[in-house]
């Protein structure tokens, strides 16, 4: 079995650019609401507007490849699409299946960011360890943040059922994308400590 490979940046780097190969930060600082400085605004280190933000703004599914394509100019969003999914990642995704992640990703939205005021917003998303959580990340449905600047959904309210709803079908999409060949049923996968 493949071990797990390097981790996956801080917190403190999801701030972080690579302008010159292209990976951008498209978050802005300061108090400011997010959706407000982004359009036209583009990168907050080089100012490059690559993201036409009617696409992630629409939240329609029927367009999620758009919406990936932008989200995957952004440094932070690019690790998530390129991280090989290996070891207990891997062991974790199989033990539930593809038919019990649309339930697991369910619930895993409505506790991490469905409430107003979250737990630890803007840290309740680790960064490792499960196929969820990198999903979050790579969709950017991970904190009130990001879901503000990305799908334009305002920060300290509760989110519907709708908003949860289509943040499911993109971490679905994300995780089919990763894993094709994850079987249906859950698999009987014994624990790295039990092996």
């Amino acid at each position: 079995m493949a071990k797990d490979p390097k981790p996956l940046p801080k917190v403190k780097e999801c701030l972080r650019t690579d302008c010159k190969n292209d990976l951008h930060c498209f978050r802005q600082t300061g108090n400011r609401r997010p959706h407000q400085i982004l359009q036209g605004q583009g990168c907050h280190e080089c100012g490059a507007e690559l993201v036409d933000w009617s696409v992630p703004y629409a939240r329609d599914i029927k367009n999620a490849k758009g919406t990936f394509d932008f989200m995957k100019k952004e440094w932070i969003r690019d690790k998530y699409w390129n991280k090989s999914i290996v070891g207990k990642t891997l062991d974790s995704a199989r033990r539930i299946g593809k038919k019990g992640m649309a339930q697991a990703v369910q619930k895993r939205l409505k506790t991490s960011v469905g409430p107003a005021e979250p737990y630890k917003d803007g840290g309740q998303t680790p960064f490792e360890g499960n196929i969820l959580f990198y999903a979050q990340h790579a969709t950017a449905c991970c904190c009130r943040k990001c879901i503000e600047y990305w799908h334009n959904i305002p920060a300290k309210k509760e989110l519907t059922e709708n908003e949860i709803g289509y943040m499911r079908e993109l971490m679905l999409l994300y995780i089919n994308e990763k894993l094709p060949d994850l079987n249906e049923e859950a698999m009987n996968i014994p624990r790295i400590k039990d092996r």
